[in-house]
Protein backbone atom coordinates (compact mmCIF):
# COMPACT_ATOMS: atom_id res chain seq x y z
CA UNK A 1 0.00 0.00 0.00
CA UNK A 2 2.57 2.39 0.77
CA UNK A 3 4.73 1.80 -2.09
CA UNK A 4 1.16 1.73 -4.23
CA UNK A 5 0.67 5.65 -2.54
CA UNK A 6 4.54 6.88 -2.47
CA UNK A 7 4.61 5.95 -6.37
CA UNK A 8 1.67 8.36 -6.97
CA UNK A 9 -1.55 5.98 -6.75
CA UNK A 10 -4.60 5.86 -4.82
CA UNK A 11 -5.40 2.46 -3.50
CA UNK A 12 -8.69 0.59 -3.38
CA UNK A 13 -8.68 -2.14 -0.66
CA UNK A 14 -10.89 -5.37 -1.06
CA UNK A 15 -10.91 -8.12 1.85
CA UNK A 16 -13.27 -10.46 2.93
CA UNK A 17 -14.13 -11.44 6.80
CA UNK A 18 -15.68 -15.23 8.03
CA UNK A 19 -18.25 -16.45 6.23
CA UNK A 20 -20.85 -14.17 6.31
CA UNK A 21 -24.45 -15.55 4.67
CA UNK A 22 -25.19 -12.21 3.42
CA UNK A 23 -24.85 -8.87 4.61
CA UNK A 24 -24.14 -9.85 8.74
CA UNK A 25 -22.84 -6.74 10.95
CA UNK A 26 -21.01 -9.14 12.74
CA UNK A 27 -18.50 -9.55 9.77
CA UNK A 28 -18.16 -5.60 8.58
CA UNK A 29 -14.49 -4.62 7.96
CA UNK A 30 -15.06 -1.29 9.47
CA UNK A 31 -13.57 -2.19 12.79
CA UNK A 32 -10.29 -2.73 10.30
CA UNK A 33 -9.89 1.52 9.37
CA UNK A 34 -8.52 2.63 12.69
CA UNK A 35 -5.70 -0.57 12.44
CA UNK A 36 -5.34 0.47 8.92
CA UNK A 37 -5.23 4.12 9.41
CA UNK A 38 -2.34 3.47 12.58
CA UNK A 39 -0.48 1.28 10.18
CA UNK A 40 -0.51 3.70 7.14
CA UNK A 41 -0.75 7.14 9.02
CA UNK A 42 -3.05 8.59 7.55
CA UNK A 43 -6.97 8.70 7.12
CA UNK A 44 -8.87 5.77 5.23
CA UNK A 45 -11.95 6.05 3.51
CA UNK A 46 -14.56 3.24 3.81
CA UNK A 47 -17.69 2.50 1.00
CA UNK A 48 -20.31 0.68 3.39
CA UNK A 49 -21.10 -1.56 0.03
CA UNK A 50 -18.44 -2.56 -2.11
CA UNK A 51 -20.57 -2.55 -5.04
CA UNK A 52 -22.56 -0.03 -4.03
CA UNK A 53 -23.17 3.63 -5.50
CA UNK A 54 -21.21 5.34 -3.00
CA UNK A 55 -18.39 2.43 -3.77
CA UNK A 56 -18.46 4.02 -7.17
CA UNK A 57 -18.57 7.36 -7.25
CA UNK A 58 -15.89 7.11 -3.81
CA UNK A 59 -13.22 4.93 -6.25
CA UNK A 60 -14.02 7.47 -9.36
CA UNK A 61 -13.02 10.47 -7.21
CA UNK A 62 -10.37 9.12 -5.33
CA UNK A 63 -6.67 10.97 -5.40
CA UNK A 64 -3.41 9.81 -5.34
CA UNK A 65 -1.99 9.13 -1.91
CA UNK A 66 -5.92 8.43 -0.72
CA UNK A 67 -6.62 4.89 0.37
CA UNK A 68 -10.28 3.36 0.14
CA UNK A 69 -11.38 0.25 1.73
CA UNK A 70 -14.63 -1.48 0.47
CA UNK A 71 -17.20 -3.81 2.88
CA UNK A 72 -16.55 -7.22 2.79
CA UNK A 73 -16.42 -8.56 -0.63
CA UNK A 74 -18.36 -11.66 0.83
CA UNK A 75 -21.60 -9.81 1.73
CA UNK A 76 -22.26 -10.92 -1.89
CA UNK A 77 -22.93 -14.80 -2.22
CA UNK A 78 -21.11 -14.71 -5.77
CA UNK A 79 -18.17 -13.51 -4.89
CA UNK A 80 -17.37 -17.13 -2.97
CA UNK A 81 -19.86 -18.79 -5.74
CA UNK A 82 -21.81 -20.78 -2.94
CA UNK A 83 -25.31 -20.28 -3.28
CA UNK A 84 -26.99 -19.78 0.02
CA UNK A 85 -29.85 -22.54 -0.27
CA UNK A 86 -32.93 -23.95 1.97
CA UNK A 87 -31.70 -27.12 3.79
CA UNK A 88 -34.44 -28.49 2.10
CA UNK A 89 -33.17 -27.47 -1.78
CA UNK A 90 -33.14 -30.34 -4.15
CA UNK A 91 -29.74 -31.23 -6.22
CA UNK A 92 -31.01 -29.88 -9.47
CA UNK A 93 -31.93 -26.88 -7.37
CA UNK A 94 -28.73 -26.42 -6.01
CA UNK A 95 -27.13 -26.94 -9.56
CA UNK A 96 -29.23 -24.37 -11.00
CA UNK A 97 -28.54 -21.90 -8.05
CA UNK A 98 -24.68 -22.47 -8.39
CA UNK A 99 -24.50 -21.91 -11.96
CA UNK A 100 -26.58 -18.96 -11.89
CA UNK A 101 -24.21 -17.77 -9.50
CA UNK A 102 -20.64 -18.60 -11.57
CA UNK A 103 -22.18 -16.29 -14.06
CA UNK A 104 -22.96 -13.36 -11.78
CA UNK A 105 -19.54 -13.67 -10.43
CA UNK A 106 -17.81 -13.15 -13.38
CA UNK A 107 -20.52 -9.82 -13.15
CA UNK A 108 -19.17 -8.69 -10.08
CA UNK A 109 -15.84 -9.50 -11.40
CA UNK A 110 -16.28 -7.08 -14.00
CA UNK A 111 -17.73 -4.46 -11.75
CA UNK A 112 -15.24 -4.23 -8.99
CA UNK A 113 -12.08 -4.28 -11.92
CA UNK A 114 -14.10 -1.04 -13.49
CA UNK A 115 -12.87 0.84 -9.73
CA UNK A 116 -9.33 0.67 -10.90
CA UNK A 117 -6.82 0.54 -13.66
CA UNK A 118 -4.06 -2.30 -11.93
CA UNK A 119 -5.17 -5.20 -10.08
CA UNK A 120 -2.81 -6.69 -7.20
CA UNK A 121 -3.16 -9.56 -5.73
CA UNK A 122 -1.54 -9.95 -2.16
CA UNK A 123 -4.29 -12.28 -0.16
CA UNK A 124 -1.89 -15.60 -0.67
CA UNK A 125 -4.22 -17.12 2.41
CA UNK A 126 -7.11 -17.46 -0.10
CA UNK A 127 -4.99 -18.35 -3.35
CA UNK A 128 -6.91 -21.52 -3.62
CA UNK A 129 -10.00 -20.25 -3.92
CA UNK A 130 -11.47 -19.50 -7.08
CA UNK A 131 -13.55 -16.13 -5.91
CA UNK A 132 -14.84 -13.24 -7.67
CA UNK A 133 -11.80 -11.23 -6.63
CA UNK A 134 -9.18 -13.83 -5.74
CA UNK A 135 -8.76 -15.17 -9.38
CA UNK A 136 -12.01 -14.31 -11.77
CA UNK A 137 -11.26 -10.49 -11.84
CA UNK A 138 -7.86 -11.15 -13.00
CA UNK A 139 -9.01 -11.70 -16.53
CA UNK A 140 -10.27 -8.34 -16.48
CA UNK A 141 -7.45 -7.02 -17.05
CA UNK A 142 -4.47 -6.95 -19.51
CA UNK A 143 -1.13 -9.36 -18.77
CA UNK A 144 1.00 -6.38 -18.11
CA UNK A 145 -1.83 -4.71 -15.50
CA UNK A 146 -2.66 -8.20 -13.05
CA UNK A 147 0.27 -8.79 -10.71
CA UNK A 148 1.32 -10.04 -6.92
CA UNK A 149 1.88 -8.07 -4.20
CA UNK A 150 4.68 -8.47 -2.21
CA UNK A 151 3.82 -10.88 0.23
CA UNK A 152 2.31 -13.58 -2.59
CA UNK A 153 5.78 -12.83 -4.52
CA UNK A 154 7.86 -13.88 -1.12
CA UNK A 155 5.25 -16.70 -0.32
CA UNK A 156 5.69 -18.45 -3.79
CA UNK A 157 9.89 -17.80 -3.61
CA UNK A 158 10.29 -19.35 -0.18
CA UNK A 159 7.69 -22.51 -1.67
CA UNK A 160 9.80 -22.21 -4.67
CA UNK A 161 12.67 -22.64 -2.91
CA UNK A 162 12.02 -25.98 -1.05
CA UNK A 163 10.52 -27.41 -4.07
CA UNK A 164 12.71 -26.78 -6.23
CA UNK A 165 16.32 -25.80 -5.00
CA UNK A 166 16.12 -27.57 -2.07
CA UNK A 167 19.68 -27.65 -0.71
CA UNK A 168 20.26 -31.40 0.79
CA UNK A 169 19.80 -32.57 3.17
CA UNK A 170 16.55 -31.65 2.61
CA UNK A 171 13.79 -32.99 5.90
CA UNK A 172 10.10 -32.54 5.89
CA UNK A 173 8.75 -32.56 9.31
CA UNK A 174 5.04 -33.26 9.32
CA UNK A 175 3.04 -33.70 12.13
CA UNK A 176 -1.19 -33.17 12.79
CA UNK A 177 -4.14 -35.75 13.71
CA UNK A 178 -4.59 -37.33 10.59
CA UNK A 179 -2.48 -39.17 7.66
CA UNK A 180 -5.55 -38.33 5.17
CA UNK A 181 -5.26 -34.47 5.89
CA UNK A 182 -1.07 -34.74 4.88
CA UNK A 183 -1.22 -37.45 2.30
CA UNK A 184 -0.62 -35.93 -0.76
CA UNK A 185 1.96 -33.52 0.12
CA UNK A 186 4.06 -36.20 1.57
CA UNK A 187 4.16 -38.12 -1.17
CA UNK A 188 5.11 -35.29 -3.69
CA UNK A 189 7.89 -34.89 -0.62
CA UNK A 190 9.12 -38.33 -1.28
CA UNK A 191 10.25 -37.25 -4.33
CA UNK A 192 12.16 -34.19 -3.13
CA UNK A 193 13.68 -35.09 0.34
CA UNK A 194 16.30 -37.07 2.12
CA UNK A 195 14.62 -37.05 5.81
CA UNK A 196 11.34 -37.58 6.46
CA UNK A 197 10.06 -36.85 9.71
CA UNK A 198 6.73 -37.96 11.19
CA UNK A 199 4.99 -36.90 14.40
CA UNK A 200 1.54 -35.17 16.07
CA UNK A 201 -1.38 -38.13 15.98
CA UNK A 202 -1.22 -39.48 12.98
CA UNK A 203 2.29 -41.17 14.42
CA UNK A 204 -0.10 -43.95 16.17
CA UNK A 205 -1.67 -44.99 12.45
CA UNK A 206 1.80 -45.25 11.54
CA UNK A 207 2.71 -47.65 14.32
CA UNK A 208 -0.44 -49.57 14.69
CA UNK A 209 -0.21 -50.48 10.70
CA UNK A 210 3.53 -51.95 12.00
CA UNK A 211 1.89 -53.87 14.50
CA UNK A 212 2.42 -51.82 17.71
CA UNK A 213 0.44 -50.84 20.78
CA UNK A 214 -1.39 -48.01 20.80
CA UNK A 215 -3.70 -48.05 23.83
CA UNK A 216 -6.26 -45.55 23.24
CA UNK A 217 -4.23 -42.94 20.63
CA UNK A 218 -6.22 -41.46 17.80
CA UNK A 219 -5.60 -44.14 14.50
CA UNK A 220 -7.15 -43.43 11.80
CA UNK A 221 -8.04 -47.32 11.21
CA UNK A 222 -9.29 -47.42 7.28
CA UNK A 223 -5.48 -45.76 6.78
CA UNK A 224 -3.52 -48.36 7.98
CA UNK A 225 -2.53 -49.83 4.24
CA UNK A 226 -1.97 -46.24 3.52
CA UNK A 227 0.94 -45.88 6.62
CA UNK A 228 2.03 -49.18 5.15
CA UNK A 229 2.57 -47.73 2.22
CA UNK A 230 4.14 -44.49 2.78
CA UNK A 231 6.66 -46.84 4.74
CA UNK A 232 7.14 -48.44 1.32
CA UNK A 233 7.86 -45.76 -0.71
CA UNK A 234 10.07 -44.28 1.22
CA UNK A 235 12.35 -47.08 1.31
CA UNK A 236 11.96 -47.41 -2.71
CA UNK A 237 12.84 -43.92 -3.19
CA UNK A 238 15.60 -44.25 -0.45
CA UNK A 239 14.24 -41.62 1.86
CA UNK A 240 15.04 -41.77 5.42
CA UNK A 241 11.47 -42.41 7.02
CA UNK A 242 11.57 -41.32 11.23
CA UNK A 243 8.76 -42.28 13.13
CA UNK A 244 9.01 -41.19 17.05
CA UNK A 245 10.73 -43.83 19.26
CA UNK A 246 8.93 -42.81 23.03
CA UNK A 247 5.83 -41.64 23.28
CA UNK A 248 4.13 -39.51 26.39
CA UNK A 249 0.79 -41.00 27.34
CA UNK A 250 -2.00 -39.33 29.38
CA UNK A 251 -4.89 -41.43 30.99
CA UNK A 252 -7.16 -38.72 29.51
CA UNK A 253 -7.25 -35.85 26.91
CA UNK A 254 -6.73 -32.78 29.96
CA UNK A 255 -3.82 -30.72 30.85
CA UNK A 256 -4.11 -32.20 33.84
CA UNK A 257 -4.11 -36.06 33.15
CA UNK A 258 -1.79 -38.63 35.25
CA UNK A 259 0.88 -39.35 32.53
CA UNK A 260 3.48 -41.97 31.49
CA UNK A 261 6.13 -42.25 29.17
CA UNK A 262 6.48 -45.37 26.83
CA UNK A 263 8.10 -46.92 23.96
CA UNK A 264 6.09 -45.60 20.67
CA UNK A 265 4.64 -49.43 20.29
CA UNK A 266 3.70 -50.37 23.91
CA UNK A 267 1.11 -47.26 24.76
CA UNK A 268 -0.76 -49.17 28.04
CA UNK A 269 -4.44 -49.95 27.24
CA UNK A 270 -6.76 -47.00 27.65
CA UNK A 271 -3.52 -44.54 27.66
CA UNK A 272 -3.78 -42.37 24.46
CA UNK A 273 -0.31 -40.82 23.39
CA UNK A 274 -0.33 -36.97 23.13
CA UNK A 275 3.15 -35.80 23.12
CA UNK A 276 6.41 -37.04 21.67
CA UNK A 277 8.95 -37.35 24.36
CA UNK A 278 12.92 -36.89 25.57
CA UNK A 279 14.30 -39.71 23.16
CA UNK A 280 12.27 -38.79 20.10
CA UNK A 281 12.90 -35.08 21.01
CA UNK A 282 16.92 -35.90 20.47
CA UNK A 283 16.64 -38.12 17.78
CA UNK A 284 14.35 -35.76 15.65
CA UNK A 285 16.63 -32.82 16.70
CA UNK A 286 20.11 -34.56 15.82
CA UNK A 287 18.35 -34.72 12.11
CA UNK A 288 17.03 -31.24 11.87
CA UNK A 289 20.83 -30.34 12.69
CA UNK A 290 22.43 -31.83 9.67
CA UNK A 291 19.61 -30.53 7.65
CA UNK A 292 20.47 -27.82 4.83
CA UNK A 293 16.46 -27.15 3.80
CA UNK A 294 13.98 -27.81 6.65
CA UNK A 295 10.25 -27.95 5.91
CA UNK A 296 8.08 -28.04 8.84
CA UNK A 297 3.69 -28.27 8.78
CA UNK A 298 2.29 -29.48 11.72
CA UNK A 299 2.66 -29.97 15.47
CA UNK A 300 4.03 -32.94 17.05
CA UNK A 301 1.58 -33.43 19.93
CA UNK A 302 -1.34 -31.98 21.76
CA UNK A 303 0.15 -28.19 21.37
CA UNK A 304 -2.48 -26.69 22.94
CA UNK A 305 -2.22 -28.14 26.36
CA UNK A 306 0.67 -27.28 28.19
CA UNK A 307 1.66 -30.35 29.64
CA UNK A 308 2.00 -31.81 25.94
CA UNK A 309 3.76 -28.99 24.31
CA UNK A 310 7.04 -29.99 24.90
CA UNK A 311 8.01 -31.69 21.65
CA UNK A 312 6.46 -29.17 19.61
CA UNK A 313 8.44 -26.36 21.23
CA UNK A 314 11.35 -28.59 21.50
CA UNK A 315 11.58 -28.79 17.25
CA UNK A 316 10.31 -25.71 16.85
CA UNK A 317 13.52 -24.14 18.78
CA UNK A 318 16.14 -26.98 16.67
CA UNK A 319 14.93 -25.46 13.57
CA UNK A 320 15.60 -22.13 14.92
CA UNK A 321 19.52 -23.42 15.67
CA UNK A 322 19.51 -25.00 12.46
CA UNK A 323 18.24 -21.75 10.43
CA UNK A 324 21.28 -19.78 12.53
CA UNK A 325 23.90 -22.27 10.76
CA UNK A 326 22.78 -21.75 7.62
CA UNK A 327 19.77 -23.87 6.80
CA UNK A 328 16.65 -22.72 4.76
CA UNK A 329 13.93 -23.22 7.31
CA UNK A 330 10.18 -22.77 5.76
CA UNK A 331 7.32 -23.33 8.49
CA UNK A 332 3.48 -23.62 7.39
CA UNK A 333 0.32 -24.88 8.99
CA UNK A 334 -1.32 -23.36 12.12
CA UNK A 335 -0.26 -25.00 14.73
CA UNK A 336 3.33 -24.76 13.99
CA UNK A 337 3.55 -21.40 13.15
CA UNK A 338 1.83 -21.08 16.74
CA UNK A 339 4.34 -22.50 17.81
CA UNK A 340 7.03 -20.51 16.40
CA UNK A 341 5.15 -17.10 17.74
CA UNK A 342 4.66 -18.11 21.01
CA UNK A 343 8.98 -19.22 21.19
CA UNK A 344 9.45 -16.02 19.61
CA UNK A 345 11.71 -17.91 16.71
CA UNK A 346 9.27 -15.64 13.80
CA UNK A 347 12.62 -13.84 13.28
CA UNK A 348 15.29 -17.18 13.76
CA UNK A 349 13.43 -19.46 11.01
CA UNK A 350 13.80 -18.58 7.13
CA UNK A 351 10.11 -18.04 6.22
CA UNK A 352 6.50 -18.20 8.36
CA UNK A 353 3.82 -19.13 5.64
CA UNK A 354 0.54 -16.64 6.31
CA UNK A 355 -1.32 -19.47 4.04
CA UNK A 356 -2.66 -22.73 5.53
CA UNK A 357 -4.52 -24.45 3.52
CA UNK A 358 -3.25 -22.03 0.18
CA UNK A 359 0.17 -23.28 1.30
CA UNK A 360 -0.75 -26.78 1.79
CA UNK A 361 -2.08 -27.39 -1.40
CA UNK A 362 1.00 -25.62 -3.40
CA UNK A 363 3.04 -28.02 -1.90
CA UNK A 364 1.19 -30.98 -2.96
CA UNK A 365 1.71 -29.59 -6.50
CA UNK A 366 -1.65 -28.38 -7.13
CA UNK A 367 -2.29 -25.59 -9.49
CA UNK A 368 -3.82 -22.32 -7.16
CA UNK A 369 -6.65 -20.56 -9.12
CA UNK A 370 -5.23 -17.14 -7.21
CA UNK A 371 -1.60 -17.47 -8.84
CA UNK A 372 -2.60 -19.22 -11.84
CA UNK A 373 -5.11 -16.24 -12.97
CA UNK A 374 -2.12 -13.97 -12.84
CA UNK A 375 0.93 -16.45 -13.80
CA UNK A 376 -1.17 -18.15 -16.00
CA UNK A 377 0.99 -21.49 -15.65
Amino acid sequence: INKIINDGGCVILMSHLGRPEGRMEKYSLKPVLTVLEKHLGKKVLFADDCLGESAVKMSAELKPGEVLLLENVRFYPEEEGKPILPETATDEEKKAAKAELKAKQKELARKLAGYAEVYVNDAFGTAHRAHGTTAVIADCYPEDRRMFGFLINSELAAMDKVLNNAQHPFTAIMGGAKVSDKIMLIENLLNRVDNLIIGGGMTYTFIKAKGGKIGKSLCEEDKLDLALKIIEKAKEKGVKLYLPADSLNAEKFENDANTNITAVDAVPDGWLGLDIAEETIREFSAVIGNSKTILWNGPMGVFEMEKFSKGTTAIAKAIAEATARGAFSLIGGGDSVAAINKNNLAEKVSYVSTGGGAMLEYMEGKKLPGITAIRGD
